[in-house]
Formats: C-alpha cells, structure tokens, sequence
C-alpha cells in the first residue's frame, strides 16, 4: 500500500474505499443515460443493452487505469455532452453511421494523446495564470451546484425564462430536499463518509415512501448481442467517404477535440484543488500520466463504442468524502465493472425518476449540490479588485453554468484575459501559449457554428 502514499496525503484504505463508493453512486446514472442517448440515433443507433455493457466497461477499465497509474483521485465514464453530440449533431446532423461517429472520436483521442506525449498539453496548463485556475474550480462548483438542482427538481426549465423554480409539492423533490438537509448536516458536522451517508439515508427515505421502487431484479448477465459495439469504429470512413474528405466531420474532430482536451484541464485544476494535490503554482504532480490516462480512454470509448470516456467531475464527491489517492477510482471502476451484471439493482440508485420525459435524481442530486458548494469556497483567493484577472475569472465561472460547459467557460476566461492584457498593452504578462490557446478558442466556436449550419443544411 506503500505505492497509493496514504500517511503522505493524509488518509486511510477505509476513506478511500468510502471515497470510491460515494463516487460511483454520484456517476452511475451514466449507466443509463449514456446508453439512453446513444441508442436514441433509431436504426443508426446501437442497441440499448450493448450500450450499457460499452458505457461501464469503459468506465470501469479507465478508471481503474488511472487510479493505480498516477495514483489520484479522479475517475471516468463516458462524457456528458459528447454523447450528444455523437448522436444528434453527427449521426442525425452529418448523416455518419455510428460506426463512423465513433472513429471521430478515436481520431479526436489520437491527437490529444499527441499533444500530451509532446507535453504541449502540460505546458498549456503550467501558463494558465493562478486566479484563472481558482476561476476555473470555483466554476466547476457552481456548474455542479447547477446540475444537482436540475437533478434535484429545484430548477426546472421554462421557455420565457429558460429556467424557473421546481415544483416543491412534487415527491422526488420533497425527497431531493430531505437528501441535501440530511447531507448538508453530516458535512456541516464534519462527520467522515458524510456524503454517502446522505445518499444512503435518501435511499431508504426513498423506498420507504415509494418515490424510488425497489428492484425487481437483482442479477442479470449479459448476452453475446451487448458486446456489439466493440471495435467497430470506422476510423477511415469518419472523415473520407465517396473519394473525398468530409469537411463537416473533419470540423467536428477540431470541435471535440478542443471540448475534450479543456474540459479534462478544469477537472483537474478544479478536483485536484479540491483534493489538496495542487502545488502553490496550482500544477499537479504526476499531471502528465493523468492527462495521458484521459487521452487514451477517449480512444479507448470511441473502440468500445461508448462515446468518449473523460474524467469526470463528480470525481470531486468521493474527494470533498476524503479520496486522495488512486484507490478512490480504483473501487469505483470496480463498482463500474460489476454494474453489469447489477445492473437492475444499480438502477435504483442512478436510474432517476422519469417526469414528462425527463429524468430527475432525487437521490445524487443532493450530494453535487454540496460539492458544488466545497469547491466554491476558494473563490475568496481570486483578487477581483484587480479587473485584469477578476473580470476573466468572472466569465469563466458564470458561463460553466450558463452554457452547460466547463470548455466554454475556460474560452470565455482565456480570451478575456488575452484581449484585456493586449488592450492595455501589457504583452510581457502574457505566456505565449496563453495568446495561442485563446485565438484556438475563437476559432473552435467559429468552427462549432461552422458544424451546426453543415448539421443543419
């Protein structure tokens, strides 16, 4: 056990293994919703089971990769947001089968592990200025926040405003708000575990009342069908069809690929923070094997056919539960890996309550409320006095939420920073990358919109 530095960061095997299990339960709707999008695409779609089988042995591999390969606390599964993307923007949007769709996602994996074996994507993380990392964790806090109180029926969506108060006599919400008294108590007493415990006092409050049913099945194997998915990705054809290049998806892999490589920045920055493993120049030790892990597991969901797998921030619930070493991911890719034969059971807890369409997660919602709340707390260090920085640290951490976003919300901050510095003309203060970086980031969304006209035409 040497290896994970327990005594060093200051924790034990139990913590970690709580850790874990805390993370899992905040990450196991993924289960369901990521087989729920991809199998949406109709005939060009995958089976629903196959999707769920891609979706934990993804997550379940790569987590436990980069658990006992950089021995930190972040986990993955297959990204929010790309899976969307997947489907509607280029299967419906471009007209690609899934086969297709996933060599985008292979291909766009390929090149962000070059960036991290050439370490430009290390040396783009090092020239971010330190209020703009504090920006970027206090972002991913409130976009948390914002998720839980959507999951949580708090939030709900409204076409005027685009969004409004939940309906507060609804159960799942009476049941959401049981969940963030009872977890805000456990933490606000600073008892260890105290954010699983809420979720676990949740469940039973839930079964108890009937919000959430009790499983039907506990046990179920999968077919030979559920590993359809498998190694089918046409890397060739996702950019070369009919004797020529295809534009449009060429387009797409520069959008991901910018969407991937600064979303996986955030979490670190914003995980590793909160996790205490950021040195006073808010770098993170073994960053490179971490960004390497990433990198690859994108190509690793683009083989399996589970859309690109990505750290995930909800990493941050087993950290803010004590996780400070790689055993925290570890017990949660293992959790992932067994998922598929508990599947029934795992639903339960990370299935939701389907309202009008839409899901609700009454029970982990509560859970990312309070993380979103543990990593605000280092907004007091960035110096708003100063317009420089404080008016780009601003925008990073208002857009996150607003745009859905954690990339979005990085590009608002990196460009504003680079224009307010170019402007008052001081180019000394600026690294280099900063200014190529940001002029990326224009034109990624130049680009985006460039891919929705193709989509749309």
């Amino acid at each position: 056990m040497s290896y994970f530095k327990l005594k060093e960061r200051k924790t034990n095997l139990r913590t970690e293994i709580i850790a874990g299990i805390t993370t899992f339960m905040t990450m196991a709707y993924i289960i369901f919703v990521n087989p729920a999008i991809l199998s949406s695409g109709g005939e060009t779609g995958v089976p629903f089971e196959a999707a769920v089988v891609a979706t934990c042995l993804g997550a379940g591999l790569m987590s436990i990769f980069m658990g006992l390969f950089t021995n930190t606390p972040f986990a993955l599964a297959s990204g929010m947001g790309i899976n969307a993307v997947v489907v509607f923007t280029i299967i419906f949007g471009l007209g690609l089968s899934f086969q297709q769709a996933m060599g985008i996602i292979v291909i766009e994996g390929i090149i962000v592990t070059i960036f991290v074996l050439t370490g430009l994507r290390k040396m783009i993380m090092y020239a971010i200025p330190m209020d703009l990392k504090y920006a970027i964790g206090v972002g991913i806090g409130l976009f948390i926040a914002f998720i839980g109180s959507q999951q949580a029926g708090f939030v709900d969506p409204n076409p005027s405003t685009l969004v409004t108060l939940g309906d507060f006599t609804a159960n799942y919400t009476l049941l959401a708000t049981f969940g963030l008294v009872l977890t805000s108590v456990l933490v606000a007493f600073r008892i260890r575990g105290g954010i699983l415990l809420g979720i676990i006092g949740t469940i039973i409050v839930g079964m108890i009342f009937k919000v959430i049913p009790l499983p039907e099945q506990i046990f179920r194997v999968p077919t030979r069908e559920s590993f359809s998915t498998f190694f089918n990705a046409d890397i060739v054809g996702a950019i070369w069809s009919n004797g020529m290049l295809n534009i449009a998806a060429i387009v797409m892999v520069f959008s991901l690929f910018m969407t991937d490589f600064f979303d996986t920045m955030g979490t670190v920055i914003g995980v590793g923070g909160e996790a205490g493993l950021l040195d006073e120049k808010g770098n993170l030790k073994n960053l490179k094997r971490v960004l390497l892990v990433d990198s690859l597991a994108a190509v690793v969901g683009g083989l399996f056919g589970a859309s690109s797998v990505t750290t995930y921030i909800e990493s941050a619930s087993g950290v803010s539960d004590g996780g400070r070493t790689g055993i925290m991911p570890t017990v949660t890719g293992f959790l992932f890996l067994i998922s598929i034969f508990f599947a029934p059971l795992i639903a339960v807890v990370g299935g939701g309550v389907e309202i009008n369409g839409a899901f609700k997660y009454p029970i982990t919602a509560p859970a990312l409320i309070v993380v979103g709340f543990l990593m605000m707390q280092v907004i007091t260090r960035i110096d708003f006095k100063n317009f420089e920085v404080g008016i780009p640290a601003f925008l990073t951490i208002i857009i996150m939420p607003f745009t859905y976003s954690i990339s979005y919300g990085i590009g608002f901050g990196f460009i504003s920073y680079t224009l307010i510095k170019l402007f008052r003309g001081k180019f000394r203060d600026l690294h280099p990358l900063m200014i190529v970086v940001s002029a990326l980031f224009a034109v990624a969304f130049i680009a985006e919109g460039i891919a929705k006209t193709f989509a749309g035409s």
